[in-house]
């Protein structure tokens, strides 16, 4: 199974345009989206691309392959305007041996799991910061950053799982920023 994760969208129909390329190249079983689809929330830069009926319409041409989560700035009016659940706190991909946890990032993060054994991927947005790494617990924390509004002098990016190894693109050109054989 293939997987690409993209985070805090916040509204942004441009960044989809060139996540378009990425999700045709890669061919990913799901798209699995970590919340802050719609709404831009009020300590974030409003994009001169700001267009949540847009990115609403873009995204329910994945419907079928789309796996969401609610974010902090998520709420049931944007719910109306997508054609898939995306108000869960979290939710699991089971890929093989792989258990795939999928939430936000603003109630479990990377220093405050939930209950997890190895080996399971935690995966999580929210702080628009891209991590990868192996945690002490043996629990693997991945965070994709963000696709429209990335911080720390990070380009904007997401995540691609390919079955055997996990790995974190740029959006630009898809070149690696981090990856990790977990096999």
């Amino acid at each position: 199974m293939k997987i690409l994760f993209f985070s805090d969208i916040h509204g942004s129909p441009d960044s989809l345009l060139l996540l378009d390329k990425h999700i045709q190249d890669l061919a990913p079983d799901c798209l699995a989206i970590l919340g802050d689809l719609l709404y831009h929330g009020p300590r974030n830069p409003l994009k001169s691309d700001y267009e949540p009926p847009k990115t609403a319409a873009y995204l329910n041409l994945y419907k079928k392959k789309i796996i969401a989560v609610r974010g902090n700035c998520d709420s049931e009016v944007d719910q109306m305007m997508l054609d898939f659940p995306m108000m869960s706190d979290y939710s699991i991909i089971l890929a093989g041996n792989l258990k795939f946890f999928l939430t936000h990032g603003h109630l479990w993060n990377s220093d405050k799991l939930p209950p997890l054994e190895p080996p399971s991927v935690f995966v999580y947005g929210h702080t628009h910061l891209f991590q990868l790494e192996r945690l002490e617990s043996g629990i693997i924390a991945l965070n994709p950053g963000s696709v429209s509004l990335p911080k720390g002098g990070n380009p904007p990016s997401f995540a691609f799982f390919d079955g055997n190894s996990l790995k974190i693109l740029k959006l630009d050109d898809g070149s690696e920023l981090k990856s990790l054989e977990l096999f």
